[in-house]
């Protein structure tokens, strides 16, 4: 049995955070491309481990689960270039637009130094009371965090 080394620290992007990512043999379909529905899979995960890394973490308890009782409202992606083989990649994070309740969060799935985009999109989220499942704020540490991920001004 081979142990897989961890991924190395992704490059550095001028805005947000270039999370490492790996795809998987199995995540590639029958002509060797990464399955379509793979990439927001890839994302997903990014944005797990980015959260989990400041304490937000989801582990099945709504009531309990704070900031990560959220919901998505739309997803968006647009398909760059095949991703044709397993290997090391990079998830490229950023926020679009922090709103009382909701958010929008930008990402492109690319190569692990950001420089090749295979596929970019973004996805709005908005925050659920756990007991009404109705929109309910952010908390100010969330947004703290949040914020560190917003680019610069223009």
């Amino acid at each position: 049995m081979t142990v897989e080394a961890p991924p190395a620290p992704a490059a550095a992007v001028p805005y947000g955070l270039l999370m490492p990512a790996t795809v998987h043999f199995d995540d590639l379909d029958a002509l060797g491309l990464m399955h379509n529905s793979r990439y927001p899979l890839l994302v997903e995960r990014a944005w797990a481990a980015f959260w989990e890394r400041h304490g937000v973490r989801f582990d099945g308890d709504w009531a309990a689960a704070g900031d990560a009782c959220n919901a998505v409202k739309e997803l968006r992606i647009t398909y760059e270039a095949p991703v044709a083989r397993a290997g090391a990649y990079a998830v490229h994070l950023w926020l679009e637009r922090l709103g009382r309740t909701g958010l929008t969060y930008g990402f492109r799935v690319c190569s692990p130094d950001g420089t090749v985009t295979y596929a970019r999109g973004s996805r709005v989220l908005v925050r659920l009371d756990a007991e009404t499942l109705r929109p309910t704020p952010w908390t100010e540490s969330f947004r703290a965090v949040a914020r560190e991920l917003l680019p610069p001004a223009v």
